[in-house]
């Protein structure tokens, strides 16, 4: 591990719990931020040490141990008189409250910051809601799946005669905390230079919305409404999607020219790249099909394994996996993109977690668990 992480001496107290806020502020403890995670010990704690399965003893989870590590817990009630002096106290220290709760909540419990600027003129108030704090849904619950299904995801997702399908992973929650951690960083560095915080808001709704991209531009434009695509195919670009080979699943992804011409060479077809129905991209666009059943036809012919060693490095194509076969890639070891740390509520003593993705100088950032609940409550209580 790298001696000297980027957000070394960045101090941010989290009142957060499951998964999206979590995964946001996991991100800054990995590249070196003191995470002070507050939790209330009359509730147990963050919620996610008892998702199950997969249980580790009777306040911790495998599900916890995954957006948690390299964090501080403190055991502290926010609307107790004595919690809220010691919670103040901290606000005099830091350089931002991060929070994930319902978007009515911070003002009632007063961290944002029209109750905290009088404590720290400098501090950032970072909020991540489902909706938002200012608007009609403000008290509303939201999660990913909900926000999946409003923001059309789930209607360009899957086969087009098939019911509409959710993504497998909450992929929402995990982009809303990747734009939660850089909307924090972002502005604790304006605090820094102005001397003056703010709040900083992003929400599940606003962040599955602008992932919309260019299908929402089209839309707003055009008039243009994206649909769905046999074989989870782009819209526009072919072959960009599921091919069947001879035992299994290949994904390509040919975004230009050059990468249809290498495939067809590949497959043993040059022919195919001077062929009036395949020459350009609208040309292969208008022959979508046509194209998906000429490649079959020769994939069908021999393994993924076969064709990926045909393809590796020159054409952008990937082995369809289940998760199993996705972590017992030997690239993932290769990557160091899987680490293993001491645990001793696990049978064997040690858990196995995926690694940050991040990368200091060429060294993989990794390592760390997560903290029991209240663990570092005495080095915060004086």
């Amino acid at each position: 591990m790298p001696g000297q992480l980027p957000l070394k001496d960045v101090r941010i107290i989290a009142v957060e719990q499951y998964g999206a806020g979590p995964y946001g502020t996991q991100l800054l403890a990995d590249l070196g931020a003191e995470v002070i995670k507050i939790e209330n010990p009359g509730t147990g704690g963050d919620v996610s040490r008892f998702v199950s399965p997969h249980l580790i003893g009777s306040r911790d989870s495998q599900f916890f141990q995954t957006f948690n590590r390299n964090k501080k817990s403190i055991s502290l009630d926010l609307k107790s008189k004595d919690g809220r002096a010691a919670f103040e106290r901290l606000v005099k220290t830091a350089d931002a409250v991060s929070n994930n709760l319902r978007g009515d909540l911070p003002a009632k419990l007063g961290i944002d910051y029209a109750s905290l600027k009088d404590i720290n003129t400098k501090i950032i108030c970072a909020h991540l809601s489902a909706y938002g704090r200012d608007n009609s849904r403000a008290s509303w619950p939201g999660y990913d799946y909900l926000m999946q299904a409003e923001a059309g995801f789930c209607l360009i997702t899957g086969e087009p005669d098939g019911p509409p399908v959710r993504f497998g992973l909450s992929m929402v929650d995990f982009m809303t905390g990747s734009v939660f951690a850089t909307g924090l960083v972002s502005t604790v560095l304006g605090a820094q230079r102005t001397g003056e915080g703010c709040d900083m808001d992003v929400s599940l709704f606003d962040t599955a919305l602008h992932q919309l991209s260019y299908p929402a531009t089209w839309y707003l434009n055009a008039d243009h409404v994206t649909t769905r695509e046999p074989r989870g195919a782009h819209p526009a670009i072919v072959p960009s999607q599921l091919m069947e080979a001879g035992d299994g699943w290949i994904m390509f992804c040919c975004q230009t020219q050059k990468f249809w011409e290498r495939v067809a060479t590949a497959l043993g077809h040059p022919e195919w790249i001077e062929d009036p129905r395949f020459f350009k991209v609208e040309d292969r666009r208008a022959n979508r099909r046509i194209v998906q059943d000429t490649m079959e036809a020769v994939l069908k012919t021999d393994t993924v394994a076969h064709w990926m060693e045909k393809f590796a490095g020159t054409v952008p194509a990937a082995p369809v996996y289940d998760i199993a076969q996705a972590l017992d890639n030997p690239y993932v070891a290769e990557v160091e993109m899987v680490y293993e740390d001491a645990h001793p509520g696990m049978s064997q003593g040690k858990i196995r977690l995926l690694s940050s993705p991040y990368r200091i100088n060429g060294e993989r950032l990794k390592g760390g668990t997560s903290p029991t609940l209240g663990e570092h409550t005495n080095e915060f209580s004086g």
